[in-house]
């Protein structure tokens, strides 16, 4: 660490999605504070997320242990550096028992839960100008999206996969829906088909082949890495998904977002961003969640959202979202509306 350089240690969530939301915070650091210096303690999906850092010192991989031997381990590797403060979004307590000017601990708060960008901006005190989510890109990884997305056509791309069969759109409602917007009288007419995931949704990637023509189809299932998949969101025209790391990948990067929701609360964990909208069916989350209490069903909970509602949910996000204008999409957009 340089001489002058102000060190922060940012601890971050397991999860990616979870990660994504709260990450607008070490841009805001990074803004607001001269010679900020970064290092991040997160799960290790998420680690991945904040590797081009320009400002980035060091990530710490923390993997969770049965008897909480992690956290004594973390403590140990950083306690000999006097940092200028510590940011600490799983409320660990860490940062009393180490050295720093400033400390700000994730607490939860009383009152109704609110939204996790919201969530993630108390934790800094800038609830009322919250850090949208922003991941830093280098120019190769920018550069290695520009040739996975080279080509003609506007690009749709989908996330059909989710960590749960609860909240997983069936995937043939995926294709078709694909089809119809990119058919010939569609309204993405000529575009191409990008599919999102990890290296076990490739079985899922090899569902979706026949909707697009060879030369049209983009699959980022098997070796891409989530910052270049980011890096390819921001040249998708839309994106539709389930609730989802991916989701929350594509509203970060501006992607116009549709995010599919069931026995997920989108009051919480909708996309973030001016260009977002979420579909459901008929019931709502808690109407979900007075049948399955516990979320443990091997039962799919999103067979009542419909083609045509993710279509047409779909049609009025890309007419809102045309030369990607700011157009007031208030009463289903979660995030910061508009300025005048």
């Amino acid at each position: 660490m340089s001489r002058g350089s102000f060190p922060i240690l940012f601890v971050t969530s397991n999860r990616i999605g979870d990660a994504v939301l709260s990450s607008g915070l070490i841009k805001r650091l990074s803004d607001e504070i001269p010679n900020a210096r970064f290092t991040v303690v997160a799960g290790p999906v998420a680690a991945p997320l904040f590797e081009e850092i320009p400002t980035l010192d060091r990530i710490i991989t923390l993997t969770k242990t049965k008897n909480h031997g992690h956290w004594l381990e973390l403590w140990r590797d950083v306690r000999s550096t006097r940092w200028g403060l510590v940011v600490d979004l799983r409320g660990s307590g860490l940062s009393r028992f180490i050295s720093t000017k400033r400390r700000a601990i994730w607490r939860k708060a009383s009152g109704p839960p609110v939204h996790k960008v919201l969530e993630a901006a108390r934790v800094l005190k800038i609830e009322d100008d919250p850090a949208s989510p922003y991941l830093f890109t280098s120019e190769q990884t920018e550069a290695r999206a520009e040739e996975l997305t080279a080509g003609f056509g506007p690009i749709l791309a989908l996330a059909p996969a989710a960590n749960w069969l609860g909240k997983t759109w069936p995937l043939e409602r995926f294709s078709q829906t694909a089809m119809r917007l990119l058919d010939p009288e569609g309204p993405m007419k000529g575009g191409r088909l990008m599919v999102l995931g990890g290296p076990a949704d490739h079985k899922l990637a090899k569902g979706l082949r026949d909707v697009v023509m060879r030369d049209q189809f983009i699959d980022l299932t098997e070796d891409t890495d989530v910052l270049t998949a980011y890096a390819c969101l921001k040249r998708a025209r839309l994106f539709i998904g389930n609730d989802s790391g991916a989701m929350h990948l594509a509203a970060a990067a501006g992607a116009p977002t549709l995010g599919l929701f069931g026995p997920s609360d989108e009051q919480l964990y909708g996309p973030w961003g001016t260009h977002t909208l979420v579909a459901r069916g008929p019931r709502s989350f808690e109407q979900i969640r007075s049948i399955d209490p516990g979320f443990d069903q091997a039962l799919c909970h999103m067979t009542d959202l419909t083609v045509e509602t993710v279509a047409a949910a779909a049609e009025d996000l890309l007419t809102a979202s045309q030369g990607r204008r700011i157009l007031p999409i208030v009463a289903t957009q979660i995030g910061p509306k508009p300025r005048a």
